[in-house]
C-alpha cells in the first residue's frame, strides 16, 4: 500500500512514486467492482476534510488507469449520512480524476421503473439535511451552477453503451435523494411520485454538486432494486425490505460492470463538454 498527502497537487506530486499513482476516470460504488481491474495497487489519500471511505484501488482496463472507491467502505461500515463525500471527491482529484462514475442502488418512484431496469439521470432533487455539500466555504463566494447536474457527454456514453449491451433502461430520470438511512414513509414516497421524479437514493447528493464544484465530470447509473413504498398499494408491488434490495442488486451487478466497462472503453482521451468551464465561470 503507498500513501499520498492531501493539500495541494505540487504537493501530491513531489515523488516518483506518487507520480505513478494516477488515473483519468474513477468509479464510486459497491465493493466489489475493484475486481473489474487488472494490476490493482491500494493507495492511502488524506485530503484536508479527513479520511475518504476507504483505501482508493488503483488499476487499468484495457490498458486506461482506472481509480476505485468504494463510497461505504470495504465492508458497508458507512450509512449513507455518514460518508465523508468531500474527502472521497477531494482524494480522486488528487490522484488526477477528470471523470467520475458513480453507480447505485435506486428505488422506482414510477411503475415504468422495473426493478432491474437501469436509469442514466439527468436531474436530483435533494432532499437531505446537515450533509457537508460544498468546498466553498469562503471567505470567497463561489457558486457553480448545477442546472445541468451530469456531464452531458459522460450521458450520452452511457445511454449508447447501454443500447450496444441490449439492456432495459431509461435514458433519463430524476433522482430524489433523501437521508436515510430509514426508507421513505408511503406519505413521503407518493409525493416524490406525484411530481413525476423516477429514482429515490440515498447518496447521490452531494457527491454529483461536489465533483462539479472540483471541475470533474459526473455520471450517475442506478439500478433499480425495488418500488420505492408509494406504489405498495397496487398488489402487484411488495413492500421493499433491505434483503430485496440487496438481492436484486447482487443479481444484476455483473450487468452493471458491463456497463461501466463499455462507458470506460468509450471515453475519448480528452473532454469536450462544459463541465470544465462551469466551474471557471463560477470563479470571480
Amino acid at each position: 500500500m503507498k500513501r499520498l498527502t492531501g493539500g495541494t497537487k505540487e504537493e501530491c506530486r513531489a515523488s516518483g512514486d506518487e507520480m505513478e499513482n494516477r488515473a483519468d476516470v474513477a468509479v464510486i460504488g459497491g465493493t466489489g467492482f475493484y475486481r473489474f481491474l487488472d494490476d490493482v495497487t491500494e493507495v492511502k489519500v488524506d485530503t484536508p476534510y479527513g479520511a475518504p471511505s476507504d483505501l482508493v484501488s488503483l488499476g487499468s482496463l484495457d490498458g486506461r488507469p482506472v481509480a476505485f472507491l468504494p463510497r461505504h467502505g470495504r465492508h458497508h461500515q458507512l450509512p449513507p449520512h455518514l460518508v465523508n463525500y468531500r474527502a472521497n471527491i477531494r482524494a480522486l482529484k488528487e490522484l488526477g480524476v477528470t471523470r467520475v462514475i458513480g453507480p447505485c442502488a435506486a428505488g422506482s418512484l414510477q411503475l415504468e421503473a422495473r426493478p432491474g431496469d437501469f436509469i442514466i439521470c439527468d436531474q436530483f432533487v435533494d432532499r437531505t439535511t446537515g450533509r457537508k455539500d460544498t468546498f466553498y466555504d469562503g471567505p470567497t463566494a463561489i457558486h457553480v451552477s448545477t442546472a445541468e447536474p451530469y456531464c452531458p457527454e459522460m450521458r450520452k456514453i452511457a445511454i449508447q453503451a447501454a443500447r450496444d449491451l441490449g439492456m432495459r433502461f431509461h435514458p433519463d430520470g430524476t433522482m430524489v435523494v433523501i437521508q436515510g438511512p430509514r426508507f421513505s414513509t408511503k406519505a413521503e414516497s407518493r409525493w416524490f411520485s406525484s411530481m413525476g421524479w423516477k429514482v429515490i437514493n440515498m447518496t447521490g447528493y452531494p457527491e454529483v454538486v461536489l465533483a462539479k464544484e472540483l471541475g470533474m465530470c459526473y455520471v450517475n447509473v442506478s439500478l433499480i432494486t425495488d418500488y420505492d413504498a408509494g406504489l405498495e398499494s397496487r398488489p402487484d408491488v411488495a413492500p421493499v425490505t433491505q434483503d430485496e434490495v440487496v438481492r436484486v442488486f447482487t443479481k444484476h451487478t455483473q450487468i452493471l460492470k458491463d456497463l461501466i466497462k463499455r462507458i470506460i472503453q468509450s471515453l475519448p482521451a480528452k473532454r469536450s463538454c462544459p463541465c470544465e468551464d462551469d466551474l471557471r465561470r463560477a470563479k470571480p
